[in-house]
C-alpha cells in the first residue's frame, strides 16, 4: 500500500505550537535566570571586592599604626634597630600599646638572659685556669641574679599597670641587671682563655643592649618621670622631705631597735664565737645555716675576735643582719687580690647580694696591700642594704658599691685608688673617707662611679661626711694629692654635699679617666662643702661638672629622693636624715 504525501493535520499543528511556546518560555526563563544569576554574581563580587579592599585598608592602617607605635617606642631607646628587630615578631605586638611594649620588651629580654644563663652553664666542665674560672663563675652568678631581677621587674610591671607604685623598684632592678652584664664582660676581658671568652661572648651577645632598651622603654612609659634619663637640671622639683634624726621609712620599727640595742642583749638566731661559746666558730658556717628566703629578720651575732674568712651572702639569703661587738673588736679580714688571679668582683673579703642586708659594729678589711692593686674589702649588690658604724679598710677598690639601693651611716672607709666604686644608688651619710698612702706615682681618687646608661638611677651621694687623710699619708710630706673622683663610665654621677674637705684635696677637685672621655656626659656636683679643700675657684671646667647652688637640685641626691630611703630605711632602725638639713 502506498501512503499519500500529505501535510500535518490541525491537531498536530496545535500540539507543535504548544511545544514551541513552552520551549520559548523555558528559554526566556533560562535567560532571565542567567541574567539574575549574572547580576547577583556581579553584585556579590562587587561587595566582596569592596570588603576585601576595606579589610586591606584596615590592615594597612593597623600595620601603619603598629609600625608607628613600635617605631616611636624604639626611638626612645639607645639601640633602636635591635629594639625593632627583637620586638616585632613577638606574639601580640600588632595590637600592643606603648605600655604593652614594656611587657613585651621585658619578656623578650628575660627570655634572652635566661637562654644565656642556661647555655653558658654547659661550659662549666671546660678546663679553665684560675683567673678564667673566677671570671666564668662571676658571669654565672651575675646572669642568675639578672634573671631574678628581670622576673621581679616583669611581675611588678603588671602590678604597676594595675595601679601599683613600684616604679622605682623596676628602675633599680633593671639598672642592676645592666650593671651585672657590665661586670661580667669586664671580668672576661682580663682572661687569656680565648675559647672561653669567645663562647661566653656568643651567649652574652646583645644582652646589654636589650636590657638598656627595656630600661628606656619602661622609664618612658612609667608614670614617674622624676629622675632617670633626664638631665638633672631639667627635672621638676620634688618636695624636700626631712625626717629629723630618723632612719629612712623603709626601715621597720623592729630593725630600728636592733640597730640601737647593745649587741649582748639581742636575741640572735646564730652566735659566732671563736672560743666555742656560740652556735658556730666561723661566720661562713653561720651564713650557711641561715635559712633562704626568710620573711623575718635573721640575726647573726659575731663576737669580738679576728676572723680570717671570705664571706659571701648569696641572693637567696635575704634579711640577714650581722652584728659585731664594735669596729675595733669584731674584725673580718681577707687578702684576695687580682694579683692572686681573682677578678676584682671575686676579691671581696665580705660580699652580700641578699636583699635587706644589714651590718653594724664591725670591721671589714682587705690587707693585700697597695702593691697587689685591686683588692675589695666589702662588696654589696643587695637591695635595701644598710651598713652602720663599720670600718671598711683597704687600698685600691676598698668598697665596691656594686648595684641596687644602699645606705652607709657613721662608717669609716680607708683607701687609695678608686676606693669607693661601683654603680649602686648609694648615700653615705656622716662617714669618714680616709685617703691612705698609695704606691709611688699613683694618684689617690676617692670615687670611680660607673653609670653607663643615662636611664640608670644610680650614683654616689656623699652627704655630711668628713674627707680626711690618714696618718701614713700625713707623714708622706703631703706629696700625694687626693681627687674627689674620676669617671669610670660615660654617665658617671657623684655629688658631695655639706661635707668637710681637708687640705689634701687637689684644688682641681676631679681627675680625668682618659683624656676627654665622659667629660660632657658625667654629672659631678658640689654643694655647700667646707674646709680647706672645699674651695671651688680652681675646680675643673668640664661641661658635666657644676657647683650646685639650688637646694632643690641638691635635694635630689638626699636619702629621701635618691635612694627613696624614706620608704625602707625606717624598718632597719639606722638613724638617717631624709633631706639636706640636720
Amino acid at each position: 500500500m502506498e501512503y499519500d504525501r500529505i501535510g500535518p493535520s490541525d491537531s498536530t499543528r496545535s500540539i507543535s505550537h504548544q511545544l514551541y511556546a513552552a520551549e520559548y518560555r523555558h528559554r526566556q526563563l533560562r535567560r532571565r535566570r542567567f541574567f539574575v544569576l549574572t547580576l547577583s554574581s556581579f553584585l556579590f563580587l562587587l561587595i566582596l571586592a569592596s570588603s576585601v579592599a576595606a579589610l586591606l585598608r584596615s590592615n594597612k592602617q593597623s600595620d601603619r599604626s603598629t609600625t608607628k607605635a613600635l617605631f616611636h617606642t624604639c626611638e626612645l631607646t639607645r639601640h633602636s634597630a635591635l629594639c625593632r628587630s627583637s620586638l616585632q615578631k613577638f606574639p601580640g605586638v600588632a595590637n600592643a600599646s606603648q605600655r604593652d611594649l614594656v611587657h613585651i620588651s621585658l619578656n623578650v629580654t628575660l627570655h634572652r638572659v635566661g637562654a644565656a644563663f642556661y647555655g653558658a652553664s654547659a661550659m662549666a666542665s671546660m678546663p679553665m685556669d684560675p683567673r678564667t674560672r673566677s671570671a666564668y663563675e662571676d658571669c654565672m652568678e651575675l646572669l642568675d641574679d639578672s634573671v631574678d631581677q628581670l622576673s621581679q621587674s616583669l611581675l611588678t610591671v603588671s602590678r604597676v599597670s594595675a595601679g601599683g607604685t613600684s616604679h622605682e623598684d623596676v628602675v633599680t632592678w633593671l639598672s642592676a641587671a645592666l650593671t651585672n652584664h657590665d661586670t661580667c664582660t669586664e671580668g672576661l676581658d682580663g682572661i687569656s682563655n680565648v675559647n672561653v671568652r669567645q663562647q661566653m661572648g656568643g651567649h652574652l651577645k646583645d644582652l646589654s643592649e636589650l636590657i638598656s632598651n627595656s630600661l628606656a622603654i619602661f622609664s618612658a612609659a612609667g608614670r614617674s618621670q622624676e629622675f632617670a634619663g633626664v638631665p638633672i637640671q631639667n627635672r621638676k622639683k620634688r618636695r624636700l622631705q626631712s625626717s629629723g634624726d630618723e632612719f629612712p621609712f623603709w626601715v621597720n620599727p623592729n630593725d630600728r631597735k636592733l640597730l640601737q640595742m647593745p649587741a649582748p642583749s639581742i636575741q640572735a638566731d646564730f652566735i659566732v664565737s671563736q672560743d666555742g661559746n656560740g652556735t658556730h666558730k666561723s661566720i661562713a658556717d653561720a651564713v650557711k645555716a641561715a635559712p633562704e628566703g626568710s620573711s623575718r629578720r635573721i640575726i647573726i651575732y659575731v663576737k669580738a675576735g679576728r676572723y680570717d674568712e671570705n664571706i659571701k651572702v648569696s641572693r637567696k639569703k635575704i634579711n640577714l643582719m650581722f652584728i659585731g661587738d664594735g669596729k675595733v673588736k669584731t674584725i673580718i679580714a681577707g687578702s684576695r687580690s687580682i694579683y692572686d688571679n681573682y677578678t676584682t668582683f671575686h676579691t671581696a673579703t665580705f660580699a652580700a647580694t641578699g636583699a635587706g642586708f644589714i651590718m653594724r659594729d664591725m670591721t671589714i678589711e682587705n690587707w693585700a696591700g697597695p702593691w697587689k692593686h685591686q683588692a675589695v674589702a666589702l662588696r654589696i649588690g643587695a637591695d635595701h642594704a644598710v651598713v652602720y658604724r663599720c670600718n671598711i679598710i683597704g687600698y685600691q677598690d676598698t668598697l665596691y658599691v656594686h648595684s641596687q639601693r644602699q645606705f652607709f651611716r657613721e662608717c669609716d672607709i680607708y683607701g687609695t685608688v678608686d676606693f669607693i666604686f661601683g654603680n649602686a644608688a648609694v648615700v653615705l651619710q656622716k662617714c669618714g673617707l680616709w685617703s691612705r698612702k698609695p704606691l709611688p706615682m699613683q694618684k689617690i681618687t676617692i670615687t670611680a662611679q660607673n653609670r653607663k646608661d643615662p636611664n640608670q638611677n644610680t650614683g654616689i651621694s656623699i652627704h655630711n661626711c668628713m674627707i680626711l687623710s690618714s696618718s701614713d699619708l700625713n707623714t708622706a710630706n703631703s706629696t700625694y694629692q687626693t681627687f674627689l673622683g674620676r669617671p669610670w663610665k660615660l654617665y658617671s654621677r657623684v655629688v658631695y654635699m655639706m661635707s668637710y674637705m681637708g687640705g689634701h684635696i687637689e684644688p682641681r677637685g676631679w681627675l680625668e679617666w682618659n683624656d676627654t672621655f665622659a667629660l660632657d656626659t658625667l654629672y659631678y656636683g658640689e654643694y655647700m662643702n667646707s674646709g680647706p679643700g672645699a674651695a671651688v675657684a680652681k675646680r675643673v671646667q668640664w661641661p658635666g661638672y657644676r657647683v650646685i647652688t639650688l637646694p632643690e637640685e641638691a635635694s635630689k641626691f638626699t636619702v629621701a629622693n635618691f635612694i627613696y630611703g624614706s620608704s625602707w630605711l625606717p624598718s632597719t632602725g639606722v638613724a638617717f636624715v631624709a633631706g639636706l638639713s640636720y
